[in-house]
């Protein structure tokens, strides 16, 4: 059976890895579990954050979220895709032809996964907590409404 993605969480995950990556330049998530009440995101990173970054990570989510960008996806040749992103993660038989999702002038990446039409319908965005052991850096999040 596939696993079917939310949404609102998969969408929001586009927007943490963004941001924990123009914060701190750690690149996009190394893995995560995406699920409808709770999601996380792991990152390959050298310490904690400390109460201010989640706060400040968490409040430029948001901001994103509140700007009401639109979700858009565009098809380009998996050498263009190879030039522009990041395709490691792919499936070999993802084709010739590779999906990119673009959040607004925020995000743009490869991806397969369901999308919300703009960043307004994700609601508000939460980390309920961060953990940092041996090189990973586990931040936790729901939306609120769920």
């Amino acid at each position: 059976m596939k696993k079917e993605f939310d949404r609102r969480m998969h969408s929001a995950e586009h927007l943490l890895n963004q941001t924990m990556d123009r914060m701190f330049g750690c690149g996009r998530s190394i893995g995560a579990h995406i699920e409808k009440k709770k999601s996380k995101c792991d990152y390959l990173f050298d310490r904690p954050l400390n109460d201010e970054e989640v706060r400040h990570v968490e409040r430029l989510v948001n901001e994103v979220i509140q700007a009401d960008m639109g979700i858009i996806e565009e098809y380009i040749t998996r050498d263009k895709a190879g030039k522009r992103y990041n395709i490691g993660r792919l499936p070999g038989n993802a084709g010739d032809s590779i999906r990119i999702i673009k959040i607004g002038d925020y995000d743009a990446c490869p991806c397969i996964g369901p999308h919300v039409a703009s960043t307004g319908e994700i609601g508000e965005f939460h980390i309920t907590s961060v953990d940092f052991e041996h090189g990973v850096l586990r931040i936790r999040y729901k939306l609120r409404g769920y």
